[in-house]
């Protein structure tokens, strides 16, 4: 049906009641004359308030709601009216100029404000209080919206949601309609937050045939990179081309044989794909995740092939005689330990794994202690934030961030410490190992120098790491690397229950809540129901924690899944109300879908090499300013400022999931379990939420889930070959 044939109603945009930002879906007010307003609903991406609009569609009634106009189409101008350009410009259209701005510019300039923005900027200089500086951002801010608005148009046309459009604007300026329409497929790697199916929805909407070969290379490159986002390195050829023909819907009554053979071949010519076999399979990937894996093994086959003593003249006998008696404090290590110290002195790069409670911090230090007698450079460092403050409070010594150890700067597209500029130390301690995927290994390890001695600390039965490869699990397996088990459980972590349980659930145990004499700080709650979980939420967070002498921002839920009922998505928006409910006054902004407010405790959720701020990293809303579209949020001692079009780089952080919360410690953490997790229920899984855990650890749920994920010890299996690049001659064609 064409507009001429639908209804059509013309207003004013009285109000913009809700926007989802990732849909554009929309519930807008519209005043259609001076005594009737109706409520109108659909998708609308560039409209403010006070613009007059024109919609077509069609009247209908919602059985909440009453009647009320579904948008079809529709089209706006500028308001001519002083009310309206009032509230076209407080609607926060233009940076810099806000409610009370607007009333001030209108009350100055009447029905020619638009005009004197346009045409004549210099003039809103003579209103009190305007700078030229003032005036020079509102100017460019009008052009930046003026440009952005016919991007807006093209982008309309193929579905783009504001923000996606405001973002791809921000990065191609102008040239935005150019680059898009000679390869939408350049927005999925330059324009965070555009995926496949948003590209491709574009690229066909521009004219590309379904099975051209263009389309055919970049759903090839979509199946890989998925598989990454799953950890794997490797997608097995076979898997690939299935996946490629159900993401792209190719027609299946015809031989794709040779289109998905011409499509492969280019990647290849291009050096766009590696291609690798083994075990009678063949595998595809990234040029440069294959470089990373390769990268890793060679310089670990040359760190273990070195002796210890080439550069260092240590007497291990005396180390030894030194390991055997108790420190000044009294405290004797066991064999293990001794074991690890021995090792770490004796080989180039060595390996020490344990669960909680089985003494890696005191040999940490007591390694530490020796290290300083030999009077050898030192430096710890751990791949977060939170993890080198963990690392710190354990050892009192200096730990950084493996970004910060290699000199990475936002604006540079690398790290200042590689192989034309090595770190200046002799031994290079690293703790959580288990995080570090393929990639900051890679960087790390080409930082290495050659007298470098490398000590990797981790528990290898905790979640791999959130980017791929299984970089710890891969050394250990391939036998390369010295590795030293602890495995004994000292006495005073057996009067933890949280660490006892985290044992037992290692060997597949259920938990238990009654130890005698232990320190009562691990909770089992019985919860059959999900959607009884909120009401468990709320009489913990307002009953039970405080009467625990918990602090509220001390305390996280940690749920397996982000959708559901049970997941994170739903948690975060009742601990909000919970922790962080609306005030009068108080300032909120809703963009992709989610509300925020000032104090709100949020993550990241990407690399922002720009920023220095990394995926997983947990800060809290300080300040949001809806004039100058920003927001401030606080990680750790640092202010960062957001645009509203960044927002979707950041998520509430009540709720995380348990991948996310590695390498982190919390006064008291909440795992809600549920078989409708089912599908990522393992034992490492569990294991790792309750380790998170410092003072108290609560573990909710039905019983049946609980054992289900204890009783499943078969952690999917990341494609990787690290560990044949270690040990054979394997090599991609």
């Amino acid at each position: 049906m064409s507009s001429t044939e639908l209804a059509q109603v013309t207003g004013s945009i009285e109000k913009i009641l809700y926007k989802d930002g990732d849909s554009g879906f929309s519930v807008i007010s519209v005043k259609v004359s001076t005594s009737e307003s109706i409520m109108a609903t659909g998708a609308l991406i560039d409209v403010f308030q006070g613009e007059t609009i024109t919609l077509h569609g069609a009247w209908t009634v919602h059985p909440k709601f009453g009647r009320q106009f579904t948008i079809k189409d529709y089209s706006t101008k500028t308001p001519c009216t002083k009310s309206g350009i009032e509230k076209y410009l407080a609607s926060g259209l233009i940076k810099g100029i806000g409610p009370k701005f607007a009333e001030k510019l209108v009350a100055r300039f009447g029905e020619k404000t638009l005009e004197v923005i346009d045409t004549n900027p210099e003039l809103l200089g003579t209103v009190p209080g305007v700078g030229p500086k003032k005036v020079e951002a509102i100017r460019q801010a009008w052009v930046d919206q003026k440009e952005i608005s016919n991007v807006m148009v093209f982008l309309r046309s193929k579905d783009v949601s504001t923000a996606f459009a405001v973002k791809i604007f921000k990065t191609y300026g102008n040239q935005a309609v150019n680059i898009i329409s000679r390869n939408p497929y350049r927005l999925i790697d330059d324009v965070w937050g555009v995926g496949f199916k948003s590209a491709d929805q574009i690229a066909l909407k521009l004219g590309l045939e379904p099975n051209s070969p263009q389309r055919v290379k970049a759903g090839f490159i979509h199946a890989i990179n998925e598989a990454t986002n799953f950890g794997h390195l490797y997608l097995d050829l076979e898997s690939a081309k299935k996946q490629t023909i159900e993401l792209l819907a190719l027609d299946q009554t015809v031989d794709t044989t040779p289109l998905l053979k011409q499509a492969l071949t280019e990647l290849y010519s291009d050096d766009k794909i590696k291609l690798l076999s083994h075990d009678e399979k063949h595998f595809i990937t990234l040029p440069h995740c294959y470089n990373a894996e390769r990268g890793i093994a060679k310089k670990i086959k040359t760190l273990a092939a070195t002796p210890a003593s080439s550069f260092l003249e240590i007497d291990l006998q005396k180390i030894y005689g030194k390991l055997r008696l108790p420190d000044s404090r009294g405290i004797e290590l066991n064999e293990e330990q001794q074991r690890g110290i021995m090792a770490c002195f004796q080989n180039k790069i060595t390996i020490i794994t344990g669960g909680p409670g089985t003494g890696k911090t005191t040999l940490v230090k007591k390694l530490l202690e020796l290290l300083d007698e030999c009077n050898v450079s030192i430096r710890l460092a751990a791949p977060t934030g939170r993890a080198a403050k963990r690392m710190f409070e354990g050892t009192g010594r200096s730990t950084e961030t493996i970004h910060r150890l290699l000199g990475f700067a936002p604006g540079m597209s690398g790290f200042t410490h590689n192989e034309q500029n090595a770190l200046s130390l002799d031994y290079l301690i690293l703790d959580e190992a288990s995080m570090i995927d393929v990639f900051l290994m890679h960087s790390l390890l080409k930082a290495m120098p050659q007298r470098g001695h490398l000590i990797l600390l981790g528990d290898v039965d905790q979640l791999p790491s959130v980017g791929a490869g299984n970089v710890l699990c891969d050394l250990i397996d391939s036998g390369v690397c010295a590795v030293t088990r602890l495995a004994h459980i000292f006495r005073q972590a057996q009067d933890s229950m949280i660490i006892v349980n985290a044992h037992r659930v290692n060997r597949g145990e259920f938990p238990t809540t009654s130890i005698p004499e232990a320190k009562n700080d691990f909770i089992y709650i019985r919860n059959d129901d999900p959607e009884e979980l909120m009401g468990t939420l709320h009489s913990l967070y307002k009953k039970r924690l405080p009467m625990l002498g918990i602090k509220l921002d001390d305390a996280i839920v940690l749920s397996p899944m982000n959708r559901g009922t049970a997941g994170n998505v739903r948690i975060n928006q009742e601990l909000q109300e919970i922790l962080n409910p609306a005030k009068p006054g108080g300032v909120e902004i809703q963009r992709f879908g989610q509300l925020y407010r000032e104090n709100d405790r949020v993550m990241q959720i990407r690399n922002n090499y720009e920023k220095f701020i990394f995926n997983g990293d947990i800060g809290s809303i300080k300040a949001i300013d809806a004039s100058d579209h920003k927001v401030t949020i606080t990680f750790g001692e640092r202010d960062l400022e957001y645009e509203f079009t960044e927002l979707n780089e950041i998520t509430l952080a009540y709720a995380i999931s348990i991948h996310k919360s590695q390498g982190s410690e919390f006064g008291a953490v909440i795992i809600p379990i549920f078989t409708q997790h089912f599908v990522l229920l393992q034992r490492n899984l569990i294991y790792t939420a309750i380790t998170r855990a410092k003072r108290l650890c609560i573990l909710v749920g039905q019983s049946r889930a609980i054992a289900m994920a204890i009783g499943n010890n078969k952690s999917l299996k990341r494609n990787t070959f690290l560990k044949e690049f270690l040990t054979t001659n394997l090599e991609a064609r």
